[in-house]
């Protein structure tokens, strides 16, 4: 099965590329950042306010949304983007870190793995072939393959195993999806699928396994290679050498993914090392508990210092929050649990980091990633 999504590189600066990818939805920018829509929305945002906010590709949850509302309702509905409004790009998470965050829920063998659905205990059954499936018959453009993600700290032995048991399950998902692509429309749910499938290299935080699953995963041909199971536990230094072994290890002309990552600093200093796309739940999940990224640093707008400040969460920003209330109104807002607190610091947050991308790719183009890389480690990573 050859590559389906066009991806070209238009410039580099050093390991960084500037890069388009081609969905059937639409192209995406990359460097890009993706906002984490678990249940096919981003908390306290419409599909309007995303847009305006610039984002160009939308991550969701099979696992999720396998629970509910089902695949059956998304697909009768028109598939995810009928279903959700959104009508850009959309990848969709495989259920992989599910298997690492619902430890107690979940038993993992040769063939997939059993949940137990933390709604109602009902028993949950993903292998690599329905994963694959249930995300082609929703229609995504991009579908992540079934991995089991290691926590940390781990024996090495035991994230040998868990990758040796992902390698597998990609080459049995790469089989399905040539299966379903070849099939005639309405011969196999999900048949005639256009959409694109990443592989996930694992293997914890060992360079000889990381590089060892570089090298198998980049002989498998994917539309695209994601970097997983980091941050699940390990220090920060680590997680970060985990991408300099790895990324440059992953084929040079398909995307590179780096799943769960992170703070602007992360994300600068994984961009330099080759890598394309990400997402992580920081900007949704902070802005939720008042805390604002800026240029400058977080801004912890529950501290009383913020109650009398007359000023916007940022000067200059274009966010919908910044032009129209202060850093005073949010202070109150978030102390006074309103919701609309948390949708302006959402608004916020998003542009924040769909900007912060933005300026990346610039700096590509211009040649500057250098320069401006250090001036985010001057300031102490915004």
């Amino acid at each position: 099965m050859s590559a389906l999504l066009p991806f070209e590189i238009v410039a580099t600066a050093g390991r960084a590329r500037l890069g388009r990818l081609t969905t059937p939805h639409g192209t995406v920018e990359t460097p890009a950042f993706m906002p984490v829509g678990t249940l096919g929305a981003v908390k306290g945002l419409g599909p309007e306010a995303l847009e305006e906010a610039g984002a160009s590709i939308l991550l969701a949850n099979l696992y999720h949304l396998a629970l509910r509302p089902g695949i059956e309702v998304v697909e009768r509905l028109g598939g995810v983007h009928a279903f959700t409004g959104w009508r850009r790009p959309i990848l969709t998470d495989s259920g992989g870190f599910q298997v690492f965050s619902l430890s107690g829920l979940r038993k993992v063998d040769e063939g997939g793995v059993t949940f137990r659905n933390h709604l109602d205990g009902a028993k949950l059954r993903f292998t690599p072939d329905n994963v694959v499936e249930m995300q082609a018959r929703i229609g995504v453009d991009v579908a992540m393959v079934l991995d089991e993600c290691p926590p940390w700290p781990v024996e090495p032995e035991t994230a040998a195993a868990a990758w040796r048991r992902t390698l597998a399950w990609e080459e049995r998902a790469l089989e399905h999806a040539g299966r379903l692509r070849a099939a005639a429309p309405g011969a196999l749910p999900g048949a005639g699928w256009a959409g694109g499938l990443f592989g996930i290299a694992q293997g914890s935080a060992f360079r000889e396994l990381r590089e060892a699953a570089a090298a198998d995963l980049a002989r498998l041909p994917f539309d695209g290679y994601a970097i997983g199971g980091v941050s699940v536990g390990e220090p920060d230094e680590l997680r970060r050498a985990v991408v300099e072994w790895t990324a440059p290890a992953l084929p040079a002309d398909r995307p590179r993914y780096l799943m769960g990552v992170g703070t602007p600093a992360d994300l600068a200093h994984a961009v330099a090392q080759g890598v394309d796309l990400f997402d992580c739940v920081l900007p949704t999940r902070n802005a939720r508990h008042g805390e604002l990224f800026t240029r400058g640093g977080v801004l912890k707008l529950r501290n009383a210092r913020f109650r009398d400040d007359p000023a916007p969460v940022e000067e200059g920003c274009p966010c919908p929050c910044c032009r129209r209330v202060s850093r005073a109104f949010l202070h109150h807002l978030v102390r006074a649990k309103e919701l609309t607190g948390a949708v302006l610091a959402t608004l916020h947050n998003v542009r924040f980091f769909l900007d912060f991308m933005a300026g990346l790719r610039q700096a590509i183009a211009s040649g500057s990633l250098s320069e401006t890389a250090a001036g985010i480690s001057a300031a102490g990573s915004p």
